[in-house]
């Protein structure tokens, strides 16, 4: 029987209190609260479209959504990174391109263990569903930098800044889910390396 792919992060600071559980061979229960809406809906969304279950809560203890939505970000990345130990017989290999209504997005994720990120949001406005914009560039670039893997997450056009962050949060998943799903026919490492 393959071991459990599963952890535990809590990330406590003086800003945040954050505390995260995921299951990587779940089937997309999520459980999110943080005070935030708009991050809450959108770590659900994840959680949903990965097929991880997720178990999430957050509070600030400065007030700052800033220090919250990236220390959110922050613990559920590095939470997903420890759920994956070695990596040994994933796919390694992940990518999606997702519409929402107008909007359209693409991620490519390489699990290796090198840390590269590019993110191009394309917001326009200054606040969405109560967040500042450059708090929610800040939360998507949080999770993708902490995840300890190759990914690059661009809006490719759209009108509505909602539908923006939601199509790339979405294919940020389904991408996702294809990199960390076991391949029957690999053995060992995905890398010609023998290590990632």
């Amino acid at each position: 029987m393959a071991a459990a792919r599963r952890a535990k992060v809590s990330r406590v600071t003086k800003e945040t209190s954050v505390t995260v559980e995921v299951n990587l061979d779940g089937s997309g229960k999520t459980r999110v609260k943080t005070g935030l809406s708009f991050i809450d809906h959108l770590v659900t969304s994840i959680g949903k479209h990965a097929m991880v279950d997720i178990a999430l809560s957050g509070k600030s203890n400065d007030g700052i959504v800033h220090h919250l939505a990236e220390d959110v970000a922050i613990a559920l990345a590095q939470t997903i990174d420890k759920a994956l130990g070695e990596r040994a017989g994933v796919r390694r290999f992940g990518y999606a391109l997702v519409p929402m209504d107008e909007a359209a997005a693409y991620v490519t994720i390489d699990l290796v263990k090198r840390q590269y990120q590019n993110v191009q949001l394309k917001l326009a406005r200054d606040n969405i569903e109560g967040m500042p914009r450059e708090d929610l560039e800040h939360f998507c670039r949080s999770l993708v930098q902490n995840l300890n893997a190759c990914t690059h997450m661009v809006v490719h056009y759209g009108d509505n800044d909602h539908h923006k962050v939601e199509a790339a949060l979405k294919a940020f998943a389904v991408a996702l889910r294809m990199a960390v799903e076991k391949d029957g026919r690999r053995k060992g490492i995905p890398s010609t390396k023998g290590a990632m």
